[in-house]
């Protein structure tokens, strides 16, 4: 117990799990100056005239949830443009695409967010599509996994791309049988020269999404957030969102350093951090750098260590040759940055280990917590090296289901038996690895809750397949918790300072309307978030 003479808040009247395993369970937590300062009888003893009691109404209080690879800035605009996230066809989009542009005249690029890839054969999406709906202005939109675009045919005019135009080593150009763009882009070599046209959002609306995008995550339950992929004029929304006060979560950002132009990228890293540092300090730290070794499976852009079963002259899109990783990796470490390595295929997996087995050798031992984000395809012999060399594997736990993606796109280019080998988070877990949880958003949902519902059952919404897709790799819901909580804040560098309920931790917490571990596992997604603090201070009210 940490002494006061009276407590600002007081929980009472439901169950506390605090995540610590040693004092799993409480029945009243109190917290003065944003700080745990005493559990059960002890907490009791401190109410006072001026304590705020919070009554847990028969539910839950637990720490705050973590999001260890998010995308608020990215996710908070695609809150604007075409609403065509959750439409189910081609036409849907379509005439999404048709009503917007008519109700937003003088918009000159129409942009939506989050489409489906698996609502056309093969994710081939024709830009002549789209030219139904708007033929004179160019329109850009984003599958959900952020790998792949559909323009139509104005975005390709506009760009360039056409027969002549060269395969970019890191993209692929889905043509027409005769050379020319069929609308379809996937990764960033492909998709930049379109991407690099669009008018950047202002200051001010990008502080404004990010304010947006905080307050969804913070009504979720989440307090701390892992940016995973930040350039540099997107440290100044940070820090003027901190600066106001409203920002509703904290922060870590991981800079983004490309093949091409890592070594200059990365000399500008320290001042950008220092900004952050000056800007945004007890808000926003900067000490992480983003790469993507490879692409996504769906797209047939994941680095393989054999050739896709759909197409057998492809092993994928390695983003970096082995040796120049090790070097960029390296770099970054001795520059004091984390690694945070998108890592889906196989091959990207293992180079992206072999990447951070180099970085050690090179530079010596420390205490560098080194990130492989998605983890999603995993040789067995690679699994004990997560634990080994100290990595932290982060999944994106709502992915391991059968839902569309996987059955009429992972499953037909990877074949069923290296299916089987997909997000092993059971089997991480037991090898001693550290895993912690995220969801990708905009990706996917930016609910942990509902990442927790399928972390445990490996089923999708609708309870399928009922023993779990995969069943051996289901977790428990402790596991699920702590993937969440005290997982994320080992990613961050700050175990024992959340991610449990202790004195003297901070007071970063979630209420929910029910206790998790008496909730069937299949109604965690729909269980209410009452309130979140964030240190001490109310963040999202139900």
């Amino acid at each position: 117990m940490i002494t006061h003479a009276s407590a600002d808040l007081l929980f009472t009247g439901g169950t506390v799990h605090t995540g610590d395993p040693d004092n799993p369970r409480a029945t009243a937590v109190a917290v003065t100056a944003g700080i745990v300062t005493a559990l059960d009888a002890d907490a009791l003893a401190q109410a006072g005239p001026g304590t705020e009691h919070v009554d847990l109404a028969g539910g839950a209080l637990l720490p705050s949830f973590g999001d260890g690879h998010v995308h608020p800035i990215m996710g908070g605009l695609g809150l604007n443009g075409v609403p065509v996230r959750g439409l189910t066809s081609v036409e849907q989009i379509v005439a999404a695409v048709a009503a917007y542009a008519t109700e937003h005249p003088d918009t000159e690029w129409i942009q939506g967010d989050s489409f489906d890839p698996w609502l056309a054969e093969d994710g081939r999406f024709d830009a002549r599509w789209l030219d139904e709906a708007v033929p004179d202005r160019p329109v850009v939109l984003h599958s959900m996994d952020h790998h792949t675009l559909w323009v139509n045919s104005e975005a390709l005019r506009r760009a360039g791309l056409t027969a002549e135009t060269p395969e970019p080593a890191d993209g692929v150009i889905v043509r027409r049988p005769d050379g020319a763009p069929l609308g379809t882009l996937r990764e960033f070599g492909a998709m930049a020269p379109v991407t690099a046209l669009i008018p950047e959002p202002t200051l001010e609306q990008q502080v404004e999404a990010l304010l947006a995008a905080t307050r969804l995550l913070a009504a979720a339950g989440v307090t701390w957030v892992q940016d995973a992929w930040v350039e540099p004029h997107q440290v100044e929304p940070w820090i003027a969102a901190a600066s106001s006060g409203r920002l509703s979560v904290r922060a870590n950002l991981a800079f983004l350093l490309q093949p091409e132009h890592w070594r200059e990228q990365l000399d500008a890293l320290p001042e950008l951090r220092a900004r952050v540092e000056r800007g945004a300090a007890g808000r926003v730290t900067a000490h992480s750098v983003k790469f993507f070794a490879d692409g996504v499976i769906e797209s047939g852009t994941a680095a393989l260590l054999q050739p896709y079963t759909d197409c057998p002259h492809s092993h994928g899109v390695a983003n970096w040759g082995p040796e120049q990783l090790a070097e960029a990796v390296a770099a970054a470490d001795r520059a004091g940055f984390q690694a945070h390595i998108h890592a889906i295929g196989d091959a990207g997996i293992r180079q992206a280990l072999d990447a951070v087995e180099a970085t050690a050798t090179r530079n010596g031992p420390r205490d560098r917590r080194p990130v492989l984000a998605h983890v999603q395809l995993l040789d067995p012999a690679d699994l004990p090296r997560f634990a080994a060399l100290g990595v932290i594997a982060n999944f994106e736990p709502l992915w391991a289901q059968t839902d569309p993606l996987m059955t009429e796109l992972t499953i037909p280019r990877i074949g069923p038996d290296r299916g089987r080998h997909q997000y092993r988070i059971a089997a991480l877990l037991a090898s001693g690895a550290a895993v912690s949880f995220g969801s990708d958003w905009p990706v996917t949902r930016y609910e942990p809750l509902a990442g927790l519902a399928t972390a445990v059952t490996r089923q999708t919404p609708a309870g399928l397949p009922a023993e779990g897709w995969l069943p051996e790799e289901r977790i428990t819901t402790a596991q699920a918790l702590a993937a969440y909580s005290a997982g994320v804040a080992h990613q961050a560098f700050e175990d024992g300072r959340w991610g449990v309920i202790r004195p003297g931790t901070r007071a970063d917490l979630v209420q929910l309307a029910a206790d998790p571990y008496t909730v069937p596992p299949g109604g965690l997604a729909s269980t209410p978030v009452l309130g979140t603090w964030l240190g001490g201070t109310r963040t999202h009210t139900a």
